[in-house]
């Protein structure tokens, strides 16, 4: 004979699969939820040279949570297929793919994870994270800009600048002198989704 001394009453299971069920919806709608529109966002980078040289991704995802109204408390996401480049020219887009700057057979993507978000005023922002590209992981900081605030819609851009030779691009590019500090231009149109507003310190 089975033993029942572990098994809960009836009334008591249903009880608890309802503690359960209610728990998540208490959480969320303490937590404000935003959602990123792709179509009206653009990641961009831009390099110094003798002949310009920028361009934009065309293939990324990232994500903004908060687990709660203090806007430090966000964690933001990104991730870059680096085979998107777009440079308007086909050759400085294979010379960017290659072994000897992105490396995209071997290192798809491009990542960042905050860890670290600072108000550093108003409306702006210094945001500690995790830089991934060549398989490299550093810390960088992206200074960001926030505009909206208390709409419910707003944009979220600014700037992260890093050397290319800490993360093994040592090599040039053929007949063009190129420097070594690479502006990531980031401008990110947000929407809220739902639950409270944050908080931001005046």
């Amino acid at each position: 004979m089975k033993s029942t001394k572990n098994i809960l009453p009836l009334g008591g299971v249903l009880h608890c699969l309802l503690a359960l069920t209610a728990l998540p919806a208490r959480t969320h709608a303490q937590s404000p939820v935003f959602t990123i529109m792709p179509d009206q966002s653009t990641i961009k980078f831009s390099i110094k040279a003798s002949v310009h040289v920028a361009g934009t991704f065309d293939k990324w995802d990232t994500t903004l949570t908060f687990p709660s109204t203090d806007p430090t408390t966000g964690v933001l996401t990104i991730k870059v297929q680096a085979a998107s480049v777009n440079t308007g020219s086909r050759i400085k887009n294979d010379k960017l793919k290659s072994s000897e700057f992105f490396n995209v057979e071997q290192d798809p993507l491009i990542t960042f994870l905050s860890k670290n978000i600072v108000q550093t005023g108003p409306d702006t922002f210094d945001i500690q994270g995790d830089f991934t590209i060549r398989g490299v992981t550093k810390t960088e900081t992206l200074r960001l800009k926030v505009a909206g605030k208390g709409t419910g819609a707003g944009t979220i851009s600014g700037t992260m600048v890093f050397n290319r030779k800490d993360f093994g691009m040592n090599k040039g590019i053929p007949f063009v002198k190129i420097g070594d500090q690479v502006e990531v231009i980031v401008n990110l149109k947000v929407r809220k989704v739902s639950g409270p507003p944050l908080v931001f310190k005046q």
